[in-house]
């Protein structure tokens, strides 16, 4: 399997450098506006290459199977997706309607869907009838897309936001015993790794930049919440609680709820663009991009690490559900009276700066 990592960390750059060239001689490129303030026009492949390294590995490395078969068809045909909405900009009807499409073939096709939501209440396991848990899939897994296309704002925060989630998936599959579902985590941040490198301008620099594009988030979002389905519904594979899931994806969950309670709250679509989201948020506060990518990583691998822990102890799904709420509750607080905190903050600080001043001078 050792070499299996190894190709896909080498074919993924191949193929980075390869499809760039495509994108600028076809005009499958970025290009800055009021609300994209990069330099120069970038090429959107970072999700096509990484999706087709992926694909030669699986099917050199892996047996196949009828799972693995319709992961990658599904994940090609979201690809497909959003590199046309990379081009053309595809009404988001659409893109919900093919979503919901591959929903349906994940539940009717793979027999991957929601069944139980596991004792978030207490003693009793909530289960969930053929339709009602149809329908939460078919929300999960647009949820799950959408929530990992809205943080690809800033250098490195999708792909670091990714290799978050899938490390901790990894972990939590190699823990449970299952070597399979462990080594494709594992083996999607590996190929996440040269695009990361490229698009925080390592080490070639901005030159050979390249963004996700919506081809790279939907296949990001859409194989977390496949893996997440998996190794929480599964009876052969149960590799968590499903409460634990909410820990894995804690900060783009959160992000995307705020951001379109937000939204709906000042009559706006809960699908229009704007620069409200957490990075966006940081960087006004102060802090540089690449601080902002270590911060919201950084408070992404803490949730990570406790869904993580809070399962292999053994804490009981109603307090990790009812800790996720508090959490919740919390950060859509702070960001919605972030202004005022960060002026609170400020002017103490500029207080503390006066009196510090004052007193050298006597």
């Amino acid at each position: 399997m050792d070499n299996a990592y190894l190709f896909v960390f080498i074919t993924s750059f191949i193929t980075l450098f390869i499809m760039r060239k495509v994108a600028k001689k076809i005009g499958l490129v970025d290009k800055p506006n009021a609300r994209k303030l990069h330099q120069g026009v970038v090429p959107l492949v970072g999700g096509i290459s990484i999706f087709l390294s992926l694909f030669a590995a699986f099917i050199l490395f892996l047996p196949m199977s009828l799972n693995l078969e319709l992961y990658l068809l599904c994940s090609a045909i979201l690809i497909v997706l959003g590199a046309i909405d990379d081009y053309f900009d595809v009404s988001f009807k659409i893109r919900l309607f093919v979503q919901a499409g591959i929903s349906l073939a994940m539940i009717l096709v793979g027999g991957h869907s929601l069944h139980h939501l596991g004792y978030l209440m207490g003693s009793e396991s909530i289960a969930l009838n053929e339709y009602v848990g149809g329908f939460i899939t078919i929300l999960a897994v647009i949820g799950a897309i959408n929530a990992f296309n809205m943080v690809d704002g800033i250098d490195g925060l999708l792909g670091g936001l990714a290799s978050v989630t899938f490390t901790a998936l990894g972990v939590v599959f190699f823990n449970s015993g299952n070597q399979y579902l462990g080594s494709i985590c594992l083996l999607i941040v590996t190929a996440l790794m040269p695009y990361i490198l490229l698009n925080l301008g390592f080490p070639l620099g901005r030159r050979f930049k390249v963004f996700m594009g919506d081809a790279g988030s939907m296949f990001i979002g859409f194989s977390v919440v496949w893996m997440l389905i998996r190794g929480t519904q599964e009876p052969s594979i149960v590799a968590f609680k499903p409460v634990t899931a909410l820990w894995l994806i804690a900060l783009p969950l959160m992000d995307m709820a705020t951001i379109m309670i937000r939204r709906i709250r000042k009559g706006h679509s809960p699908f229009k663009p704007d620069r409200e989201h957490l990075h966006h948020i940081c960087q006004r506060i102060g802090l540089s991009p690449l601080m902002t990518l270590f911060v919201i990583c950084f408070m992404a691998s803490i949730c990570a690490v406790v869904g993580i822990w809070s399962d292999m102890r053994g804490i009981s799904e109603s307090t990790m559900f009812i800790s996720f709420l508090g959490l919740f509750a919390v950060y859509f607080s702070v960001i919605s009276y972030v202004w005022r905190i960060s002026s609170w903050i400020n002017k103490r600080i500029d207080r503390k700066s006066v009196i510090t001043l004052n007193s050298s001078k006597q």
